[in-house]
C-alpha cells in the first residue's frame, strides 16, 4: 500500500508554473518573431473619425461612393438585378475556374468595345477575379511566370497604395516613373514620357486607364497618343488598371479611350477591371483579368495557364456578384438604367468639385484651386501638405489621408461650405 504522504502528493492540485517557467513557455511560441505591421492609414482615419464628437465632422478618407446625405448607396439597377436573380430560383453550384461566362463575356465587351477586333477574333483570354485587386494579383502572377523580359513592373509616382504590395507579392520587382507634379498639382507629362523612353526595352508598365488614384489627374487624349507612341518605341508591355470605367466622366466609352486606342495601335495589353465603384458592388468583389493575345491558339494556351494559377489560390470565384453584374450588362433595359445611374454618380462628384472650388474662391482664397475641377474621378489631390492635413483633422474635424488626397464622394451639398471654410482657415 502507498503511504499516506505519497497519496497526499499524488492527489494534491498541480503546482502553478513559476514566473520563470511561464516566461519560458511564452518564449517557446512559434510566433514570437512576428513583427508588428505598420498601421493602416484608412483604418486610422476611420477610428479617429469615430472618436471625434464634433457634430459636423467630415470623413474624406473613405474610398467608396456616398450619396448627397453622406450615406452608402446601392444602385436601383443592382436592387432590380438581385430581385430577378432571386425570382429565377438559381442554384448555388460552383462556377468554373474562370467564373460566370455571361459575366466575363459582357465585361470584355464593356472594356474593349463591341467592335474590338481582338474580341471578334477570339484573341482575348479573360477570367473572373476577386474584384480589381484579385485581377491585379492574377495578372502579376501570370507575368512573373511567363513574361519573357525583366520581371520588373513600373508604376506611376504616386499610385494606388496597394499596387506595390500586390506586385511584390506576385514576385515582381516594382519600379516607378514620374507622374505627379507637386508644383503644378497636375500631370508631369514630360517627366512621364522621359521615364518611359529611358526604360529598358520591353519593360512592363502599369497605366491607370481613367480617374487616376490617388491624384485624379488623367492624361488628355493627345497625351495618351504620345504615351502609346513612347510605349511602342520601347517595345513596352502595357498593363491597364481600370477600376473606374464610367465613374470618371459618366461615359463608359470615353473612360475606355486609352485602352481602346492602344489596341488600335497594335499593343497587346492586359487589363484589370473592377465593378466595385461603377456598380457599387464593393462587398461582392466582382472583377476580371484579361489579356490580349495574337491568335485564338495563343489565347487557349494563356487561358489554360490562368486556370492553373487560379485553381490553387481560390479554386473558383463567387457567383452572386457576378450574376448581378451580368444581369446589368446583358439586360438592355437594366443596362440603360445602370448607365444613367453611373452618370448621375459621376455628375454628383463633378458638381461637388465645382462647389468646393466656388466656395474657396468666395472666401477670398489666394490659392489657385483650378486643379480641383480639372482632376477627375472619386479622388482629388488638394495640394495640402502633411502638417496642413493634420491641422484640418485636429482643428476642424476634417479627416483625410496625410498626403492631401480627399475622397470627393465624401463631400455633400450639406458640408461643402464648412469644408471650404476649414481649408481656408488652414491655408488661406
Amino acid at each position: 500500500m502507498l503511504s499516506k504522504t505519497v497519496l497526499q502528493r499524488a492527489t494534491a492540485a498541480p503546482t502553478r508554473l513559476s514566473l520563470t517557467q511561464q516566461q519560458c513557455a511564452r518564449a517557446a511560441s512559434f510566433w514570437t518573431q512576428v513583427p508588428q505591421g505598420p498601421p493602416d492609414a484608412i483604418l486610422g482615419i476611420t477610428e479617429a473619425f469615430k472618436k471625434d464628437s464634433h457634430p459636423q465632422k467630415i470623413n474624406l478618407g473613405v474610398g467608396a461612393y456616398r450619396d448627397d446625405m453622406g450615406k452608402p448607396y446601392v444602385l436601383p439597377s443592382v436592387r432590380t438585378a438581385e430581385q430577378k436573380i432571386v425570382q429565377e430560383n438559381m442554384d448555388k453550384e460552383y462556377a468554373g475556374i474562370t467564373g460566370v461566362p455571361d459575366f466575363t463575356k459582357a465585361a470584355a465587351v464593356l472594356a474593349y468595345g463591341k467592335d474590338s477586333a481582338p474580341l471578334k477574333e477570339g484573341r482575348i483570354a479573360i477570367t473572373q477575379t476577386i474584384s480589381g485587386t484579385g485581377a491585379l494579383r492574377i495578372g502579376g502572377a501570370f507575368l512573373q511566370r511567363f513574361y519573357p523580359n525583366a520581371k520588373a513592373i513600373y508604376i506611376p509616382t504616386p499610385s494606388w497604395a496597394n499596387h506595390k504590395a500586390v506586385f511584390l507579392d506576385s514576385g515582381l520587382e516594382v519600379k516607378q516613373y514620374k507622374y505627379y507634379n507637386k508644383d503644378t498639382i497636375g500631370l508631369d507629362f514630360d517627366g512621364m514620357l522621359a521615364d518611359i523612353k529611358a526604360m529598358p526595352k520591353g519593360s512592363m508598365v502599369l497605366l491607370h486607364a481613367c480617374a487616376h488614384n490617388p491624384t485624379g489627374i488623367d492624361p488628355t487624349e493627345e497625351q495618351w497618343k504620345a504615351i502609346s507612341d513612347a510605349m511602342k518605341e520601347g517595345g513596352h508591355f502595357p498593363f491597364f488598371d481600370m477600376a473606374y470605367q464610367g465613374f470618371a466622366s459618366g461615359d463608359t466609352d470615353k473612360d475606355a479611350f486609352a485602352l481602346r486606342y492602344f489596341l488600335k495601335e497594335g499593343h497587346q495589353p492586359c487589363l484589370a477591371q473592377s465593378f466595385a465603384k461603377n456598380m457599387g458592388l464593393y462587398g461582392e468583389r466582382v472583377g476580371a483579368f484579361s489579356i490580349v493575345t495574337s491568335s485564338p491558339e495563343e489565347k487557349a494556351k494563356v487561358d489554360s495557364q490562368i486556370k492553373i494559377l487560379v485553381r490553387p489560390l481560390y479554386s473558383n470565384p463567387p457567383v452572386h456578384g457576378a450574376r448581378i453584374a451580368s444581369k446589368i450588362l446583358n439586360d438592355p433595359a437594366l443596362n440603360k438604367q445602370w448607365l444613367g445611374e453611373v452618370k448621375e454618380m459621376a455628375d454628383r462628384i463633378i458638381t461637388m468639385r465645382a462647389l468646393l472650388k466656388e466656395n474657396l474662391e468666395k472666401l477670398g482664397s489666394k490659392r489657385d484651386w483650378s486643379h480641383i475641377t480639372s482632376q477627375i474621378g472619386m479622388f482629388a489631390y488638394t495640394g495640402l501638405g502633411k502638417q496642413e492635413m493634420e491641422r484640418l483633422a485636429q482643428e476642424c474635424s476634417v479627416y483625410a489621408t496625410k498626403d492631401g488626397r480627399i475622397s470627393v464622394a465624401g463631400i455633400t451639398s450639406g458640408n461643402v461650405e464648412r469644408l471650404a471654410q476649414s481649408i481656408f482657415k488652414i491655408v488661406g
